[in-house]
């Protein structure tokens, strides 16, 4: 995150008064006012392949993208594809499996994908550009956590640990099954539960782990957070994979970057390699006022992976978060 931040520095700011969030805040997408209480929601996102199903990689990079829009309360309109692919290897069927991966994730979102671009690139890419639409009076940004807010986690943790052992072979059929599920699986429902709610805050749990997006939705909002290392839902076989080391490397670099920013108590090696895993198509983090609590778990039950109460906002130095 520090990397990327170096990185993004040389940025000019945004002067149109039309644009109401921009990079930054390092919210999840960019949203732009159209007038008349309308306002365009536009996120960009591709990976390399995490997995060796061409038709599974094509649905998580699909999801993955359609989660910024989630994560800001918004509808997806439309999408564009994003394509890089070897020339050579445009005969082997593995290109049409990816699309039809992505195109299947976006009629389950239920928008249109409208064309794209591709390149000739060594390395497989794929994501999309997701063009949504929000009430400019109801985005869900990441800068309004307020003291006393509980915060709301939607999947299991565990997908970058996951990943890599699938990639070292060392994993069995069923948790890479379970971790495909958890990818591949829309946060249309929980951002559904969360607009009819009306909360205070959300982000969306992708490369830079719990910690990470916590940390940046804390700083944007002024506040601190309690986070209760047991809560904390994990996917079945993570914590033993990353016992038997295999952990991103972007897992440990998270760790690292997020370390001055959290109390980490009496949590163990792995449960902070846990709360740092580089998510892929994580869940939403939410935070909602404590009397609207009930009702946020009530629309959630049964129509998320998890509505797991991992902690709450405090008053306390703007981004630091303590663990328990």
């Amino acid at each position: 995150m520090a990397e990327l931040a170096q990185v993004l520095r040389p940025l000019l700011p945004v002067e149109d008064p039309n644009v109401l969030v921009d990079a930054s805040t390092g919210d999840d997408a960019a949203v732009y006012d159209l007038g008349d209480g309308r306002a365009l929601v536009v996120t960009v996102d591709f990976f390399t392949p995490l997995v060796d199903d061409a038709y599974d990689f094509g649905r998580i990079a699909a999801a993955n993208a359609l989660s910024d829009i989630y994560a800001m309360g918004a509808r997806p309109l439309f999408a564009l594809n994003l394509l890089g692919f070897p020339r050579a290897l445009l005969q082997e069927g593995l290109v049409e499996e990816v699309l039809r991966g992505g195109a299947a994730v976006a009629r389950n979102a239920g928008m249109p994908i409208l064309g794209g671009h591709t390149v000739d690139d060594d390395e497989p890419k794929y994501g999309l550009v997701v063009v949504g639409e929000v009430a400019s009076d109801r985005i869900v940004s990441n800068s309004g956590a307020r003291p006393g807010d509980a915060l709301v986690l939607t999947k299991p943790l565990g997908t970058g640990i996951i990943a890599t052992a699938i990639k070292a072979g060392a994993t069995s059929g069923e948790i890479a099954e379970a971790a495909v599920h958890s990818m591949s699986t829309l946060n249309r429902s929980a951002a559904d539960a969360m607009t009819a709610t009306g909360v205070s805050a959300a982000t969306d749990i992708t490369g830079y782990g719990l910690l990470g997006h916590l940390r940046n939705m804390l700083r944007q909002s002024g506040v601190g957070a309690d986070i209760y290392v047991e809560e904390v839902p994990e996917l079945e076989g993570a914590r033993a994979l990353a016992a038997a080391g295999h952990i991103p490397g972007g897992t440990r670099r998270n760790l690292e970057d997020v370390a001055p920013d959290v109390d980490f108590g009496k949590a163990e090696e792995l449960d902070r390699l846990l709360l740092a895993d580089a998510q892929t198509s994580g869940g939403l983090l939410i935070a909602v006022a404590s009397k609207k609590l009930d009702d946020l778990l009530d629309r959630l039950d049964g129509k998320t992976l998890t509505r797991a109460v991992v902690g709450r906002v405090i008053d306390a130095p703007a981004g630091m978060t303590h663990l328990h």
